[in-house]
């Protein structure tokens, strides 16, 4: 691809959609890494659901353990860390192949489809389906991050699905 074609555009543009997933991830752990107690307490609050309202016929659900509540937002920066990692991998690689082939750009996308099929993962997993339905996030006045995982998920999954297109040839 020596001249800028419509494929050498589209190549270009999911590059830079899976770039800007891997430094919405940098940015992420920054803050969880930095802010470790502030965001470990905001997960505990949910899991215990200590600031719900109108759920008590469902508060047999409330998980009180401190290291239940370490562990599940390790977890949470564990896989935040592995999108992260795998959407900047996957940068390099399409950019790296961004002249080559067809084959060569559609093989170089895979650590880019884990990553942002990780990042769907944490959203959607552990934050929309624990969280949110079986801990109850929704009936927290303060503790409800249900629309910031839906805004993630809003650039995720449509990024996987416009990087999957075999429209860059």
């Amino acid at each position: 691809m020596t001249k800028f074609t419509t494929a050498c555009a589209i190549r270009r543009s999911k590059i830079l959609v899976v770039l800007m997933a891997g430094v919405f991830g940098i940015f992420t752990l920054i803050n969880n890494y930095t802010d470790y107690t502030a965001y470990y307490v905001y997960i505990g609050d949910i899991l215990s659901m200590e600031g719900t309202e109108g759920n008590d016929s469902r508060r047999y659900r409330a998980v009180t353990s401190k290291l239940f509540h370490h562990r599940f937002y390790w977890t949470i920066i564990t896989l935040e860390t592995i999108y992260t990692v795998c959407c900047l991998v996957g940068t390099y690689q399409l950019y790296q192949n961004i002249n080559g082939s067809h084959k060569d750009f559609r093989s170089a996308k895979k650590m880019a489809i884990v990553g942002l099929t990780t990042a769907i993962t944490v959203y959607y997993v552990m934050y929309v389906i624990i969280l949110n339905e079986w801990f109850d996030m929704e009936y927290s006045k303060n503790r409800n991050a249900f629309d910031w995982a839906r805004s993630n998920l809003e650039y995720m999954f449509p990024a996987l699905i416009y990087l999957s297109l075999d429209n860059d040839n």
